[in-house]
């Protein structure tokens, strides 16, 4: 008696756990496994003729999108633990967490929980990309497969990468343009400060995506370097628009700031995209010669 009472409360205080382990043990199930090759008119007729089909992705999905959550909320609570040390070190370049002021009574727990759910999704990204991977995992193949797994670190490394460049390069440059434009010297205020902070570095973790997004659409054979090369001005506008619309200012120096790694990452994602195609060449070749 006292035996299974033990076990079944051992399972339910590892139950959260083993919910978002699963996906870890289903990842050599997901790289072994080969997918039906069927053309996709066919799989969609097939899906009208028979609903069900779609539950059950609906159904998997779900699944995919409790697991994530789960991952958030025990990341999100781990990140309660150290989000006043975080919020310092964010408040590190106007003099510390001592110098933002409050003037409402919620403002310095909003700045808390921001911090806390931004902290929270840093430490999940790695689960979440692993569970996106499971999800499409079923419709590619296992060549492709072990492509977008191998992509995840990388991923993780190059927002961290983004969120260190706008920690160390942008911010010391854009905050005394703001805090002292004018010559009003500006009392910056928690939740004002930290909506700030965040919403750069989580953006600029975001756009040092691309690179990485090229090499994967590259290799699988849907984006072309050519394509790239070919529309490189577009590319230069479109990066001066989402420059602006991410930097706090519009001053050509923070724009100039931000611009210069995005266009940097643009002209990579070419040479990415064609050590891609250029990998893919050689596969089919081979496969060729051993057909």
């Amino acid at each position: 008696m006292i035996r299974r009472a033990i076990a079944a409360i051992w399972r339910l205080v590892t139950a959260p756990f083993r919910f978002i382990a699963r996906p870890f043990l289903r990842i050599r199930q997901a790289l072994t496994a080969e997918p039906e090759d069927t053309p996709a008119t066919e799989a969609f007729a097939r899906t009208l003729a028979n609903p069900s089909l779609l539950l059950e992705h609906l159904e998997a999905l779900r699944g995919h999108l409790l697991r994530t959550l789960a991952a958030l909320v025990v990341t999100t609570a781990v990140s309660f633990a150290i989000a006043a040390r975080i919020l310092d070190f964010l408040a590190a370049p106007v003099g510390g967490i001592g110098v933002l002021r409050s003037i409402e009574v919620t403002e310095s727990v909003s700045a808390f929980m921001r911090v806390s759910l931004l902290s929270g999704f840093v430490l999940a990204f790695p689960y979440i990309l692993l569970e996106l991977f499971l999800f499409v995992a079923p419709g590619l193949k296992r060549r492709e497969r072990i492509l977008v797994l191998t992509t995840i670190p990388a991923a993780f490394v190059l927002f961290i990468a983004g969120i260190v460049f706008a920690y160390y390069v942008m911010l010391p440059v854009a905050l005394p343009f703001l805090m002292h434009f004018m010559g009003i010297t500006t009392v910056p205020r928690p939740a004002n400060y930290v909506r700030f902070v965040t919403g750069l570095l989580f953006w600029i973790g975001v756009s040092f995506q691309f690179p990485l997004i090229v090499f994967a659409l590259a290799s699988l054979g849907i984006l072309k370097a050519k394509l790239l090369i070919d529309g490189w001005r577009v590319a230069i506008i479109v990066i001066a628009v989402a420059a602006a619309a991410i930097t706090p200012t519009t001053d050509p120096v923070n724009m100039g700031l931000l611009m210069a790694p995005m266009i940097g990452l643009y002209f990579i994602s070419i040479l990415l995209a064609m050590l891609a195609e250029r990998g893919r060449k050689r596969r089919a070749e081979a496969e060729e010669s051993q057909a």
